[in-house]
């Protein structure tokens, strides 16, 4: 990494729960492919300063993770139709004080239904309903999904999601089973109150083909060892972080890194 200077373009994250999964991702591939650039995780106390904060000292690009993907729409210039199709966003751009919101995390989630050839007649229970949730919801129906139950307690805001995509909704888990689970919430994150818990019970990963977690702090979620524990075929949020990073990356800087040089940058992540 370059000595700080003042030359120096500068990209955020912001989260409730910052990692150092963007940070050590985008800081490698500055360095590999030798760009004044570096990156920092932020954790906001208010996020309409901050994000003038992004406006007003010209950093070029803002992450942006649980709560805030719908938040900050009010907050921007202009929505790309990856964000305005699905009224949520991951990723912000500054052009010269316009910023342009963008959703990488849909990108991320059809790439991981299709690269695991995941059966569109498959049953799906969906657990979560924010930002995230909408973007991976949006990922299954795109892909031929219908068979897809959305699980989320609050019944207006569950019910307004399942109904924007066809699908059916409950508010718990309860004794349902389906071929694919998908975590969509905090539940099993690092640093939060249910970070050692199982986003579905036992018997409903018992039951699934495939278990999918969102969460990519840690990369090993309750539900992924579980899953794995239980010969399923997982996909874990580590992977949905690697994808839509990149793209973000390509965003901001105009530069598409090789595959090798994005494997050694996924890998570095890793090793935290």
């Amino acid at each position: 990494m370059p000595i700080l200077n003042k030359d120096m373009t500068l990209c955020i994250s912001l989260s409730a729960r910052p990692s150092n999964n963007g940070t050590r991702f985008h800081n490698f591939l500055y360095e590999a492919l030798g760009l004044n650039w570096i990156y920092k995780a932020f954790a906001p106390t208010d996020l309409a300063n901050a994000i003038a904060g992004v406006r007003g000292l010209g950093i070029r690009g803002c992450a942006v993770s649980m709560p805030y993907k719908e938040d900050v729409i009010a907050l921007v210039d202009r929505m790309d139709v990856s964000a305005a199709a699905i009224d949520s966003v991951n990723t912000i751009v500054n052009d010269a004080g316009v910023l342009t919101a963008y959703n990488t995390d849909y990108t991320a989630i059809a790439q991981l239904i299709e690269r695991n050839a995941i059966d569109p007649a498959s049953s799906v229970l969906l657990r979560g309903s924010g930002g995230m949730a909408k973007a991976t919801a949006a990922a299954f129906r795109d892909a031929g999904f219908s068979r897809v139950t959305v699980v989320a307690r609050n019944e207006k805001i569950g019910q307004s999601l399942a109904g924007l995509y066809g699908f059916g909704w409950q508010a718990e888990v309860g004794e349902s089973t389906a071929d694919v689970l998908v975590n969509v919430t905090p539940i099993g994150m690092a640093g939060g109150p249910e970070s050692g818990s199982l986003s579905f019970p036992e018997q409903a990963v018992a039951a699934a083909h495939v278990v999918f977690d969102v969460v990519a702090l840690p990369a090993e979620t309750p539900l992924i060892r579980a899953g794995r524990a239980a010969g399923k075929a997982v996909i874990s949020g580590a992977e949905v972080a690697t994808i839509q990073a990149l793209e973000q990356f390509v965003l901001y800087t105009g530069v598409t890194p090789t595959p090798e040089q994005v494997a050694a940058a996924e890998e570095f992540t890793r090793a935290q």
